[in-house]
């Protein structure tokens, strides 16, 4: 049973906010609030150490995926300029 009430002050658009998230979700504001702190604790030891290992890969993985784009794109830029200067050739492009 719930018994206790929990107050605090927002701003008018963090309020407007809620409102629209609780409505959306047909919930009372204070239902969707209750649900929201409930949602933010119930992840494990086990579930937190899994998804740090994911960050992990996840940031050893961006600098590569960052190398692979700037390859692509100077492959792209190279092709743009032979095609370019084929069709300039061809009297296609002046």
């Amino acid at each position: 049973m719930q018994t206790e009430r929990v107050t605090f002050l927002t701003t008018p658009e963090n309020k407007a906010r809620l409102t629209k998230r609780a409505a959306a979700n047909g919930l009372s504001m204070g239902e969707y609030v209750r649900r929201k702190t409930d949602d933010d604790d119930d992840m494990s030891q086990q579930e937190e150490a899994e998804l740090a290992a994911l960050i992990a890969e996840i940031n050893a993985a961006v600098p590569k995926m960052n190398a692979s784009i700037d390859r692509m794109i100077s492959t792209m830029e190279k092709s743009h300029q032979e095609t370019d200067a084929f069709l300039r050739k061809m009297g296609v492009r002046e």
